[in-house]
């Protein structure tokens, strides 16, 4: 007993210095960004390096994941109650943080009065998918003409590739669903597929002692980029309103609603759940990108709050793929300013085509750094407002990318509580989990 308590209380403390180097990293990014901002550019092989090794854990721990966790769920039937309750709880999210978005839009409006320099017409963002039919449509069979998979995949190998995560989650799904249905024949198939996974989610230990050094130089690589305080200041100034306004709805989604939800239906203490997760958070912070931020939610989520894996395992890459709170209620923001900008009036029935498209465009939109704005294309032509106005948006959009992504990690983190919550109506166990 006396040596359990010791090791936890080692891991507890290492947990501690690494969200404290973690939090240093992000400033001193800012910092040698800011100060010095043609050294810090250099900096961002650090970044990249960091960026890619988490990225390559994403495919084989998802696929891994997805198969363990569904195939030990021994009646099949229990599998829709999960999937459902998943769905419902990143549909309800979503749309209550586009609505967060648009009240505050209109009573704030940005837009109106502003002196924005409007872009001119040269302005274009290459996307293919014009609508929401041709989103969904995409979503299903992929396109194509960019080597994309949708739902149902022709090329497994293509997918993974390309990293498009969602035909590999329907392919670990029915893989992990056959394997379950093959009783004791698969015993020795899943212990050995769980021990690979068990594997991966150790080498996600040993790249956190990576993680302060690569955070430090995403951020001072990006501050530089954007040519330190001097050129990064008055972008900041110069859309102030409309910054505050999309902070003040994710603060508000993020602190208020998700925190509530989880106290409510979870069960579970938002302080000391966030403080699990906090090592996640802040790499979305840092990444922009909830795919690459994968493998540190799954540990976070399992080992510090746990959370059973069976349950974490699937809710959790679903969520990183079509859960997009941040998203959503940024598009919705943007799209309602780009028209004040522009002098448009939206009508009511307008406002609710944008809630509507702007809660499926997000869900189309990929786990990686600035995906958004591609997304938020269909949010704009399916209530005719100018494309050119993105333009606007693109000095600040990184910035406000971090913290839209920290707001989606966020909801899918604790989608895995409530989901747990609901499905096993009963306290979650505090010694470990399944």
């Amino acid at each position: 007993m006396f040596l359990e308590n010791t090791s936890l209380s080692s891991k507890s403390i290492k947990e501690k210095y690494l969200l404290i180097s973690i939090v240093i990293a992000i400033a001193l990014g800012f910092l040698i960004g800011g100060i010095y901002p043609k050294f810090s550019i250099h900096l961002s092989i650090f970044g990249e390096a960091f960026l890619n090794i988490l990225m390559m854990l994403v495919v084989p721990m998802v696929i891994l994941s997805m198969v363990v966790g569904i195939a030990r769920i021994k009646n099949l039937r229990s599998l829709g109650k999960i999937g459902s309750k998943t769905i419902l709880y990143y549909f309800s999210t979503t749309a209550i943080s586009v609505c967060i978005g648009m009240i505050l839009v209109n009573i704030i409006q940005p837009g109106v009065g502003a002196d924005i320099l409007l872009p001119d017409d040269s302005f274009t963002i290459i996307n293919k998918s014009s609508n929401v039919t041709d989103t969904i449509k995409e979503l299903i069979v992929g396109n194509a003409a960019k080597d994309q998979q949708g739902l149902i995949a022709y090329n497994l190998f293509l997918a993974m590739v390309k990293m498009d995560i969602l035909p590999l989650i329907v392919f670990s799904l029915f893989f992990g669903g056959a394997l379950s249905s093959l009783g004791l024949k698969s015993k020795k198939t899943i212990h050995i597929i769980s021990t690979l996974n068990d594997g991966i989610m150790q080498l996600v230990n040993w790249v956190m002692y990576l993680a302060p050094i690569g955070i430090l130089g995403l951020i001072a690589a990006r501050i530089g980029k954007a040519g330190g305080f001097e050129g990064f200041i008055p972008e900041l100034q110069s859309l102030g309103k409309f910054s505050l306004t999309v902070l003040l709805g994710l603060l508000f989604h993020g602190i208020v609603i998700l925190s509530l939800a989880l106290k409510l239906f979870g069960k579970q203490n938002p302080f000391s759940y966030c403080k699990g997760v906090g090592a996640a958070l802040l790499n979305a912070f840092s990444t922009a990108s909830s795919t690459a931020t994968l493998p540190i939610t799954i540990q976070g989520v399992q080992q510090e709050n746990k959370v059973s894996k069976k349950i974490s395992n699937f809710v959790l890459p679903l969520g990183a793929t079509i859960n997009m709170d941040g998203t959503a209620l940024y598009e919705a923001v943007a799209a309602i300013f780009i028209a004040q900008i522009y002098g448009i009036e939206l009508s009511t029935g307008q406002q609710v085509i944008i809630f509507i498209t702007a809660t499926l465009a997000a869900i189309g939109a990929a786990g990686i750094p600035e995906a958004g704005l591609v997304t938020m294309v269909i949010v704009l032509k399916a209530v005719n407002l100018p494309i050119e106005g993105i333009g606007l948006l693109l000095t600040i959009d990184w910035l406000l990318d971090r913290f839209r992504t920290t707001v989606n990690v966020w909801g899918d983190s604790v989608g895995a509580a409530i989901v747990e919550r609901q499905i096993i109506k009963k306290p979650l166990k505090k010694s470990g989990s399944e």
